[in-house]
C-alpha cells in the first residue's frame, strides 16, 4: 500500500473498427480494442491486474475478462447507462491511487447497429416495466420522449430555441467532416435538422444519435508504470460521479441534469476552474444533452447554453471545441458511448487526433480536457478532468 496517494494516468487508448461492422461479435471487438490499447501502451498484458467492463455477457465483467485472457484481482462491472465509463474510471482511479490495483483496463465493444441488420434485436431498447418503470411504460413513454420532454421544458423555461438545439447537430457534423474515422461526415444545415422527420417533439432525426458497431479500450495505470510506456502519459486529475433520479416523477428539474453535481466535484478535486478547460467530450445521445451538460459543467449559466452554442463555439476552431471528433450525433455511437469520449480527450492531449486534431494560439496542444458522460435520462453522471505534461 503507498504512504500517500499515487497519482494516475491514462497510458493507453484504442478504437475497434468502428461504423458498419458486420462481422465480428461484440467479443470480437472488445478483444480487438483491448489489444490495440495495450500495444499503443507499449506495457505487457502481464502488468494489467484490473479490469473493467459493463454490457456483455451473463456474468459481466468475467466473461470479457476469460475471453481476453486476463485473471484480474481488481474487477469492476458498474453499469449505470452512458455514464458508465467516467463513473467507472473514477473508480479504476481510485483503487490504483490507493494501491489496490497497478494497471486498469477499461474495455467495450458493442454490434448494436449490425444486430439490427441481422434481426437479432429490435429498434426499441426496452429497459423493462418493473420498479419504477411500471409506472411511465403503460403511458409509452419511450427514452428518447424522456429527453424530448426535458427539452421542450428547457425551451419554455428559457426560451431556448429549435434553431439553437439544430446548431449542436451542425457542429457535430462539421467536426465530424474532418475525422476518418466518423460514420457521417456529410454536412447539413440548421434546415436540414428541422425539416428531417420527428421522432418525438421537438426532436427529428438529426436531433438523436446514429447508431453504429464498435469499440474502444483505455488502460489507466500508476505513476510507476509511466517510464516504460511507449508514449507521454495523460493524467487524470479529478472526477466526480452523481445519480438523480429513475422515475421522471422523481426528477425535481427536468433542466438540470446530474452533471452539475459530478461536474463541480471533478473541477473541484482537480483544482481548475471551467473556463481553463480547452477541450470537452460530452455524451450527446441527444443534441438536448449537450446543451444543458454545456451549462451544468459551468461553461455557461443555467439557461444560456442555447446561445452559448450559436456562431461555431463548438467546431474545432470555436471558443470551445466540443465533441471534436463529431461524437455520437456523427461519429459512432455503439451503446454506452462514455469510453469513446475519454478516448478522444486522450487522442486531442495527446496531438494524435490527425485531420481533426484540435490547435491553440500558436499551433499549441490542448492542454486540459474534460469528459463527461450521462447515463439513462439524466439518471447519472459521470465527469473526468485530464491534463497534459
Amino acid at each position: 500500500m503507498p504512504s500517500t496517494p499515487r497519482k494516475v494516468a491514462v497510458v493507453g487508448i484504442s478504437l475497434s473498427d468502428c461504423g458498419r461492422v458486420d462481422g465480428p461479435t461484440p467479443y470480437a471487438l472488445h478483444a480487438q480494442a483491448a489489444r490495440r490499447a495495450l500495444a499503443d501502451s507499449g506495457l505487457d498484458r502481464g502488468v494489467v491486474d484490473g479490469f473493467g467492463s459493463a454490457g456483455l455477457g451473463t456474468l459481466a465483467p468475467i466473461e470479457v475478462a476469460e475471453y481476453l485472457g486476463l485473471r484480474p484481482t481488481w474487477v469492476d462491472s458498474t453499469a449505470v447507462g452512458g455514464a458508465t465509463w467516467e463513473v467507472m474510471a473514477a473508480h479504476a482511479a481510485d483503487a490504483i491511487a490507493a494501491g489496490h490495483a497497478r494497471a486498469v483496463l477499461l474495455v467495450y465493444g458493442s454490434t448494436a447497429r449490425a444486430d439490427i441488420r441481422a434481426g437479432r434485436r429490435t429498434s426499441e431498447l426496452s429497459f423493462g416495466s418493473r420498479g419504477p418503470l411500471q409506472f411511465e411504460v403503460p403511458y409509452g413513454h419511450t427514452l428518447v420522449a424522456k429527453y424530448a420532454m426535458a427539452a421542450r421544458r428547457h425551451m419554455h423555461e428559457y426560451g431556448t430555441t429549435l434553431e439553437q438545439l439544430a446548431e449542436v447537430a451542425v457542429q457535430a457534423r462539421a467536426n465530424a467532416a474532418a475525422n476518418t474515422d466518423a460514420m457521417f461526415r456529410d454536412p447539413i444545415t440548421v434546415d436540414d435538422v428541422l425539416d428531417g422527420p420527428l421522432i418525438a417533439d421537438p426532436f427529428t432525426k438529426l436531433h438523436c444519435c446514429i447508431r453504429s458497431d464498435g469499440g474502444c479500450a483505455v488502460l489507466l495505470a500508476a505513476k510507476e508504470c509511466v517510464p516504460d510506456t511507449a508514449k507521454a502519459p495523460v493524467w487524470i486529475l479529478g472526477t466526480g460521479e452523481h445519480v438523480s433520479h429513475t422515475a421522471m416523477s422523481q426528477w425535481d428539474d427536468f433542466t438540470l441534469s446530474p452533471a452539475a453535481v459530478s461536474g463541480r466535484l471533478a473541477f473541484e478535486r482537480a483544482g481548475v476552474r471551467p473556463h481553463e478547460i480547452d477541450i470537452a467530450e460530452i455524451y450527446d445521445a441527444f443534441t438536448y444533452m449537450t446543451l444543458v451538460t454545456l451549462e451544468d459543467l459551468g461553461f455557461c449559466a443555467k439557461g444560456e447554453g442555447g446561445a452559448f452554442v450559436e456562431k461555431g463555439r463548438l467546431l474545432r476552431d470555436g471558443g470551445l471545441p466540443v465533441n471534436t471528433d463529431g461524437g455520437g450525433l456523427s461519429a459512432c455511437h455503439p451503446g454506452m458511448r462514455g469510453l469513446f469520449l475519454l478516448v478522444e480527450a486522450v487522442r486531442q492531449l495527446r496531438g494524435e487526433a490527425g485531420g481533426h486534431q484540435v490547435r491553440q494560439a500558436g499551433g499549441r496542444l490542448p492542454e486540459l480536457a474534460v469528459a463527461s458522460g450521462t447515463g439513462g435520462w439524466f439518471c447519472s453522471s459521470g465527469t473526468v478532468v485530464l491534463g497534459r505534461g
